[in-house]
């Protein structure tokens, strides 16, 4: 190759990544559907409910008589509800269930905030509230997912007479975040992310199907992850507004918790589940409560979300633990 040309292709090739980002976030802005159709999640009546967290929504069903059940999904790239919808239908044949939207995913308020634990607690307060005030006053049940569990854990603290039961599923925390102090995330790190040139750029790479296939397989530590699932938040991930409260995940905002002062503070019944694949699978201080009468833990070779792989057994387990309450 003459040293002429070479000279020449050198600048040439040094500038294809730019080259290529540059053409990614105009098809980001041009070729992709970012408001596409997004059909309710759940069954049943869908909800809305103002609060001190936002615009909520939620999902409501099955009959008006026994202790109401409140789900809850975790938070991720593309979280909503659809995550406990195995639960939610299995329950709403025999009692009542709800199923909400965290802030800023599915139909809930989208807004550019800073999305925190407090938030979230915040907003699972308020849809607790709104369960007790239409059956009575009854405490609840309630369940929930991966890090959601944390803010369930910290709604439970502030108002404990609110909950009958907690459950927890795939908890987050029980790692080595259990004995240490968080960082509460870097302001930094979410305003590059979400920077208005190529933020949503940026999430429509991390939400691209090849992407959320990759993650939804590390999370159940298998390729047969749930195919409607993978559907869904595809849909729920093209929505104005959907990188927002991801961007916060991302820059570590959400993980705030200090999880070795929160869960040994509770002091309502726990049942605790999780899998044994994946990439979810760190429980090394799960055993400090496994001698707790308060607590139950069950162990099912199943990924993060073993409802959607083995919910009689999931179900079953459940069912057990509420019958030893003795309510």
């Amino acid at each position: 190759m003459p040293d002429a040309y070479r000279r020449r292709l050198g600048p040439l090739l040094a500038l294809l990544p730019f080259g290529a980002a540059g053409a990614w976030i105009a098809y980001s802005r041009l070729g992709i559907d970012h408001h596409r159709r997004m059909p309710p999640p759940l069954p049943g009546r869908q909800e809305c409910l103002s609060s001190d967290a936002g615009g909520l929504t939620f999902y409501a069903s099955g009959p008006e008589a026994g202790v109401p059940l409140l789900l809850i999904h975790s938070v991720n790239a593309a979280a909503n509800a659809y995550e406990v919808r195995p639960l939610y239908l299995h329950y709403a044949k025999v009692r009542p269930v709800y199923a909400l939207d965290l802030p800023g995913f599915g139909f809930s308020e989208r807004s550019d905030r800073v999305y925190t634990p407090e938030l979230m607690t915040a907003a699972i307060r308020a849809m607790t509230a709104e369960i007790r005030r239409r059956h009575g006053g009854a405490a609840i049940d309630a369940v929930a997912l991966s890090l959601s569990a944390e803010f369930l854990a910290r709604a439970a603290i502030e108002r404990p007479g609110d909950y009958r039961s907690l459950g927890l599923i795939s908890p987050t925390g029980f790692d080595k975040r259990f004995e240490r102090r968080n960082p509460s995330g870097s302001d930094t790190a979410r305003a590059i992310a979400a920077n208005p040139l190529w933020g949503r750029a940026l999430f429509d790479l991390l939400v691209s199907r090849p992407s959320m296939r990759f993650f939804l397989e590390k999370t159940w530590g298998s390729r047969a992850i749930d195919e409607g699932l993978l559907e869904y938040d595809q849909i729920s991930a093209h929505q104005p507004g959907a990188e927002l409260a991801p961007f916060s995940f991302l820059a570590g905002h959400l993980f705030a918790t200090e999880t070795g002062r929160v869960y040994p503070r509770l002091d309502r019944p726990v049942w605790m589940l999780h899998g044994t694949r994946g990439d979810f699978v760190d429980y090394r201080h799960a055993d400090r409560f496994r001698g707790d009468p308060g607590w139950t833990i069950d162990v099912l070779e199943t990924g993060a979300f073993p409802h959607f792989e083995r919910l009689p057994e999931v179900a079953a387990r459940y069912d057990a633990f509420l019958a030893r309450l003795g309510r």
